[in-house]
């Protein structure tokens, strides 16, 4: 038959951006530059600075960085933490709030030296602290959290020496607020105290009986795993009284769940939270900071909507409803406003990391396209062949709905004759050929129609492709892979050019789950994404973006492919490309990954040297080539663990 051709429309940069939704996600800091090449705008005041992301690759292979790695854009780290505060300030100033703000990073959510040295640096005259949920963090936090006027708020269960970490802050001149989880905890914080001679400040978590939103709304409620019931709090209150500490307890702590996608919970949260406030205060304690925790969400599918990787606001309206709510309430019950603290981690970090990696292959439905397999009609064939072939030989746009369920059958008849051992391994062969030309053909047919019937709507999915992406979504899209969540991914270049793949991504681990099979859709979360024909004579990379928050830290050791390359970028006005790489940071090596597992990589090389020498001494080998394969085995163990494509 005559295949029909595709509609040739037009491709424009407004068509790519209804595709991928940069501007929706990006926050103001990616876009689509004339040229096709994704753009990055590292400071949220200056739109007119932008940096193209090919530039940035192009100049990483050209210094010999090896794919896939991390980039971070420190500016938007610096950004982040620039806005919310300054919107936070704003609204304050504009609503006549009578407290301050005073937020907290928590380090969970991006332990990397790099990024705590940034938020800090930034925070400095905003009086931005951090936050901890664990020895570890708290260690760092001691050493990085130097301003005597920030807060350091320490979350999480405790020990005696977490505590003592804490009060040895407190003997150094630091805010650190001890956030009580159990009452146990108070006893021994008291008992410490004493003995150090050492005033602590006390934070008191409630137990939220309103809900969140989202996939994390089980982390509130009535079964929450952290805080303290109302009756609890009023008992840490009595023994506070009577340890002569009441004037200790200047925080009132909640936390609803992370990602909060409905601004409804929020209010709701608030408005409990500033009940709860206000009845403590009219109760002499002498509370200065309400923490709203965590949950401001960032809008990862680009929807706005109460979808899980999205929200239905934005930062000014999440901020104006926590000022506005507890200075309503406040006002009503004639008490002091207290100073806010938030700990919005993923707002300020996802954005301003994204993992590149580099498309190293396409794996076709059923091999299409990669080998061609003979359907000429044979002697003898069995008759599920013969109409298979008459079917594609006859397919028109008069026929196509009709061919389609027609083939559709002859292929569940072709699978039950083959199990029986009716067909034979050519005839199966045949009939699938002739099954996926046939898909194919009527895929060209319906493109050029307005109106498509529901059930061939699935043929594009049928036919769409798994590109190979050198990398490990274990590593480094650890979220995609547990929870289903949606991370945008975007070529980076050639985005004026219109895609004609619709692909999902497999990873390059030995594991049927390292895929990313849920991408962007209009309305809806998807199977596939829109990407462009490979061309023999051109890399194609792709970006994995919103990755600094949570990724950056939770990849693991699957396969032993460790942390990847990772480059620092600063923009640079006076610098022809607008950008500079401020610093490399190496990935693992199979050196470092294999020592992280207990192996000993000077014993590994050594065995494998025996091996090769005895070899050479039973002359299956000759002197020089052993000594060839031992300087390569040796050459293996300290090169990057990923793929040299």
């Amino acid at each position: 038959m005559n295949k029909q051709n595709t509609k040739n429309t037009e491709w424009t940069i407004e068509n790519a951006e209804n595709t991928y939704r940069i501007k929706r996600w990006g926050n103001g800091y990616f876009d689509i530059g004339e040229s096709g090449d994704l753009m990055v705008i590292p400071r949220y005041n200056e739109p007119e600075l932008k940096i193209s992301l090919k530039e940035v690759i192009d100049e990483m292979q050209s210094t010999g960085i090896e794919f896939p790695a991390v980039i971070r854009f420190h500016d938007i780290l610096r950004s982040q933490v620039e806005l919310i505060n300054k919107t936070f300030r704003s609204v304050i100033e504009e609503t006549h709030y009578e407290g301050s703000y005073l937020g907290v990073f928590p380090v969970k959510v991006n332990q990397m030296r790099e990024v705590i040295e940034e938020i800090v640096d930034v925070g400095k005259r905003f009086n931005y602290g951090l936050e901890a949920g664990s020895k570890p963090e708290l260690a760092a936090a001691l050493a990085y959290n130097t301003n005597n006027e920030a807060l350091t708020i320490l979350n999480g269960y405790k020990d005696e020496d977490y505590l003592r970490l804490a009060l040895l802050g407190r003997k150094i001149g630091r805010k650190v607020v001890v956030v009580i989880e159990k009452f146990s905890e108070l006893n021994m914080l008291i008992s410490l105290s004493k003995e150090l001679n050492v005033k602590p400040i006390i934070g008191l978590r409630i137990k939220m009986m309103v809900k969140g939103r989202g996939k994390w709304e089980s982390s509130s409620g009535e079964r929450a795993k952290f805080g303290l019931s109302i009756a609890e709090i009023l008992n840490v209150i009595q023994l506070c009284e009577k340890e002569g500490m009441l004037d200790c307890i200047e925080l009132l702590h909640f936390h609803i769940g992370s990602q909060l996608t409905d601004i409804r919970a929020i209010k709701e949260a608030v408005q409990e939270a500033a009940t709860v406030y206000t009845q403590l205060v009219k109760r002499d304690v002498p509370l200065h900071y309400i923490d709203v925790g965590g949950g401001l969400a960032i809008d990862y599918d680009g929807s706005q909507s109460t979808n899980d990787s999205s929200c239905n606001y934005d930062l000014t309206q999440y901020v104006s409803d926590i000022v506005s709510g507890f200075k309503q309430h406040c006002d009503l019950e004639s008490v002091p406003h207290p100073n806010i603290v938030s700990e919005s981690g993923r707002a300020i970090t996802a954005h301003h990391s994204c993992v590149i990696t580099k498309v190293i292959g396409e794996i076709h439905p059923k091999g299409i396209g990669s080998t061609v397999f003979d359907t000429k009609k044979a002697t003898g064939e069995h008759i599920t062949v013969t109409n298979m072939r008459d079917i594609a030989q006859v397919l028109s746009t008069e026929n196509y709905q009709e061919a389609f369920n027609d083939v559709q059958a002859l292929k569940e008849q072709a699978i039950q004759a083959f199990k029986l051992g009716v067909l034979s391994l050519e005839e199966v062969a045949k009939t699938e050929t002739l099954y996926w030309q046939t898909l194919e053909d009527i895929e060209q047919i319906i493109s050029n129609h307005d109106f498509i019937p529901e059930e061939l709507k699935e043929i594009p999915e049928l036919l769409s492709s798994q590109y190979l992406a050198n990398f490990s979504v274990f590593q480094s899209a650890a979220d995609s892979w547990a929870i289903e969540q949606v991370l945008p991914v975007v070529p980076i270049s050639r985005l004026n050019e219109k895609p004609t793949k619709l692909c999902s991504l497999v990873d390059i681990t030995c594991d049927s789950d390292g895929k990313i099979d849920k991408f962007i859709g209009e309305g809806a979360v998807t199977n596939s994404v829109p990407l462009h024909k490979l061309n023999a004579d051109e890399d194609y990379f792709i970006g994995l973006f919103l990755t600094g928050a949570y990724q950056d830290v939770m990849g693991d050791m699957h396969n032993l492919f460790g942390r990847l390359n990772e480059v620092h970028i600063f923009s640079y006005d006076d610098d022809p490309k607008d950008f500079y790489i401020e610093e490399v940071v190496k990935g693992s090596s199979m050196e470092s990954v294999l020592s992280t597992m207990q192996y000993t990589p000077a014993i590994l090389a050594q065995s494998v040297k025996k091996a090769i020498d005895k070899k050479i001494q039973q002359g299956q080998l000759k002197p020089r080539e052993g000594v060839n394969l031992i300087d390569f085995y040796e050459d293996c163990l300290s090169d990057y663990t990923y793929l040299k494509a």
